[in-house]
């Protein structure tokens, strides 16, 4: 029964959710050396990977997966990348398709099941004969593929010794519901436009894909999904696209170790997005749920944040 009993205590300052979510996403602020190295995958496309070193020689390297709308310079991701690296683990920082500066080559993008990439990803970092360990963290978005991944059949290399999801929205349906509610409404509103700037742009370069008056009726990030994100990537409409991709129905096929830390303040989770069950009835699934923390705002009372320090204590451990 892998139900973790969590030690967080939140700095003074950001027992609020909403304070610690603002902070983390939109003020927080570090500065990191980064390398980046283009691959290319399956499909022909590319992933841009920002790459940062340990000081001394390391066998073990960290892949960090970001959010919606997130890259490889959000705090969220090279926070737990200089800590990594501090510990003599090198880290790389995806950027999702469309998410490093620079559009893709195709009309489809990201979205929160797209482990093919992931794979390509892993794949690109073994040939690379470099590390005995790969560890896999993932924020949000991020965190629903990287369940996804684990848990959907593909074939995971024996060099990946286990994995962190933070602020996993595992059920989408039910969180992308708790997005439209009037407490969301900022980071709704950020989202959207966000979301549909890049599909102004994709529409310049698949104009035959989409037109200008489909685009204008997007009012809301469901309309996003509905309009672009289903029917880009072969799925009925944006309720099948929740469905096919919520990374909760693969949690009990997962067979690496994976701690899975979702705080109960965080408002854009729904209540499904807690797996209690799924967590007692795998033994390679952990979950931690504090009280407080927000949405991906574990601001602790010093030093990096908790689910950084979480994430080597729990990689470490189980290795």
């Amino acid at each position: 029964m892998p139900i973790v009993k969590s030690t967080f205590q939140p700095h003074f300052r950001f027992r609020s959710g909403f304070i610690a979510t603002v902070y983390s996403g939109l003020i927080r602020r570090l500065k990191i050396k980064q390398f980046r190295e283009r691959i290319t995958l399956r499909d022909d496309d590319f992933i841009d990977l920002d790459w940062s070193y340990s000081p001394t020689p390391s066998k073990s390297v960290v892949i960090l997966f970001h959010g919606l709308e997130g890259h490889g310079q959000r705090p969220y991701i090279t926070g737990p990348a200089l800590h990594f690296n501090a510990n003599n683990i090198d880290a790389i920082c995806v950027n999702f398709r469309c998410c490093s500066g620079e559009l893709n080559r195709y009309y489809t993008s990201y979205h929160s099941g797209k482990t093919d990439d992931v794979d390509d990803i892993i794949s690109h970092v073994v040939s690379l004969n470099k590390y005995d360990s790969i560890f896999l963290k993932g924020i949000s978005l991020g965190a629903n593929i990287l369940l996804k991944y684990l848990g959907d059949g593909t074939v995971i290399p024996p060099q990946v010794k286990a994995a962190m999801a933070v602020s996993v929205p595992c059920d989408l349906s039910g969180s992308a519901k708790a997005l439209h509610t009037l407490k969301n409404l900022p980071y709704h509103i950020n989202f959207k436009w966000g979301l549909v700037q890049r599909l102004k742009l994709k529409q310049k370069q698949f104009p035959e894909a989409i037109s200008k008056a489909k685009i204008r009726s997007i009012k809301t990030l469901n309309d996003f999904d509905e309009v672009y994100t289903s029917r880009a990537h072969g799925f009925e409409n944006a309720q099948d696209y929740y469905k096919k991709c919520s990374s909760l129905q693969f949690l009990n096929f997962i067979k690496v170790p994976v701690l899975i830390l979702n705080a109960l303040n965080d408002s854009f989770l729904s209540e499904a997005c807690f797996p209690f069950e799924e967590a007692k009835n795998n033994s390679n699934v952990f979950l931690e749920t504090p009280e407080r923390g927000g949405h991906v705002g574990f601001i602790s009372r010093k030093g990096f944040y908790y689910n950084e320090t979480r994430a080597l204590e729990f990689f470490l451990e189980v290795k």
